[in-house]
């Protein structure tokens, strides 16, 4: 089914994995993660261990670097049965602080992308995270000028869309969301009769990821990029693609 974006007045774009990189750096610190604690298990069940505690501490910490890195201490202190060091506990607060410090690495295409459609279009930030961290990413990033609302939700629910879309007086017909997450981005969008569009990152959170059972008969697209959604939504080139069919 062919999606249609013609009624679209504002677009909204997810953060972390959709227009920087964000859980590439999650993955390594696991991996720093293991090692340090490599004494007491296997690195997969290690793995393992921190992602069920990560998701029963969601409720409590909510989703970001500080909530991960208070799983990870928590995860040592059970796993070596409270033995593990305090020099141990002190270099997961570094991975942490490392994680912290990163440097936003812009994802291709993000600065064309806004720049094109930030002339047709009310552009806003639709993301989840630890709010401090997630502020800061988005001042380093020097994409702010583009944005006319910045949202940072602890969850990204069918409710949490839907009472953002009234609050800023924007029906869903004219919405459209942009992000990597199908879980997080898409489906709640759609079920709200929004539109969405999907820009797979490389890597994704195990939480994050959705079945072929929830994805059955949703209409949405899918793009290897950024840069393919241009051509989609930008009416200049679309009205001049029609011109030039009838030449």
């Amino acid at each position: 089914m062919e999606v249609e974006y013609k009624d679209i007045k504002v677009i909204g774009f997810d953060a972390d994995d959709t227009l920087w990189v964000n859980e590439t750096y999650f993955r390594d610190a696991e991996l720093e993660f293991a090692k340090l604690l490599s004494p007491y298990e296997t690195a997969n069940k290690i793995d393992q261990e921190l992602f069920k505690k990560e998701v029963e501490n969601l409720p409590l910490y909510g989703y970001g670097i500080k909530g991960f890195v208070l799983s990870m201490v928590e995860m040592a202190l059970e796993i070596s049965n409270g033995t593990v060091s305090n020099a141990t506990i002190e270099k997961i607060l570094e991975i942490g602080k490392h994680m912290l410090n990163k440097p936003v690495e812009l994802l291709e295409g993000v600065d064309e992308v806004l720049h094109t459609l930030s002339k047709e279009f009310r552009l806003i930030v639709v993301t989840k995270g630890d709010l401090l961290d997630q502020e800061r990413k988005l001042e380093k990033s020097g994409l702010l000028d583009y944005f006319h609302h910045i949202e940072i939700l602890s969850d990204k629910q069918e409710a949490n869309y839907s009472k953002l879309l009234n609050h800023l007086d924007i029906k869903p017909s004219e919405f459209l969301m942009i992000g990597n997450s199908l879980k997080s981005d898409i489906l709640p969008l759609v079920n709200i009769k929004a539109k969405a569009i999907h820009v797979p990152f490389h890597t994704t959170w195990i939480h994050e990821q959705v079945n072929d059972t929830e994805t059955k008969d949703k209409s949405y697209k899918t793009v290897d990029n950024l840069l393919e959604i241009i051509p989609l939504l930008s009416r200049k080139k679309q009205s001049s693609a029609v011109k030039n069919k009838y030449v």
